[in-house]
């Protein structure tokens, strides 16, 4: 297992669980909201940037949550990615020279100096990778989270994990184990506030 696939727990996975757990709010944006980012490489990545966009019409519901836990208890990160694929769409992911694609699962969760908000999705899997029944196909999520402080605008970031599966470790931990290196989120931009978040 490489380094990342044994440090990609990082706080974002427990807190997601807690997600799947606890009540959140409903469904029912009136508008869309949008938040720009820029995703640096990291490691064997370093050096390459690509611009993301993140459109959220809706935030998943409580009843989603129990879903997505009922479904990893049962199938692991599989039937996590079974369930997330009959799920309705909540928003969107548009990369460079792609149309994008859809969020199957978005949660927002307060801090004291502004809010978390998490996704996980499936991946689009490659031609390549399907007719070669690829080993990386197992890591058929996608996820990230984008962490928004309205105190200080520079301390705004996250981190997007463009291939992952969701695994327990020895130590009977959640833990993103992912196929290759996370990529850190700035320069965030929540066009619901209007503000700039550089770093």
């Amino acid at each position: 297992m490489s380094k990342w696939s044994r440090l990609a727990k990082i706080t974002f996975v427990p807190a997601l669980w807690a997600a799947l757990m606890i009540a959140g709010t409903a469904r029912g944006f009136a508008a869309c909201e949008v938040i720009d980012a820029t995703s640096q490489g990291t490691s064997t990545q370093l050096g390459r940037t690509i611009s993301i966009k993140v459109t959220i019409c809706a935030y998943s519901t409580p009843e989603d949550r129990q879903v997505l836990k009922a479904a990893f208890l049962k199938g692991q990160s599989q039937g996590l990615a079974d369930a997330l694929e009959k799920m309705k769409s909540v928003g969107r992911i548009s990369l460079p020279g792609t149309v994008g694609y859809e969020l199957a699962y978005i949660d927002s969760v307060p801090t004291d100096t502004g809010r978390i908000i998490r996704f996980v999705t499936n991946r689009r899997i490659a031609f390549g990778e399907a007719y070669n029944n690829s080993q990386s196909m197992a890591y058929s999520l996608t996820a990230g989270r984008i962490i928004l402080n309205d105190k200080d605008k520079n301390k705004s970031g996250g981190d997007l994990f463009p291939a992952a599966q969701l695994i327990v470790n020895k130590k009977g931990e959640l833990q993103w184990d992912l196929r290759r290196n996370p990529w850190k989120l700035v320069n965030i931009i929540d066009w619901q506030n209007g503000e700039k978040g550089d770093k």
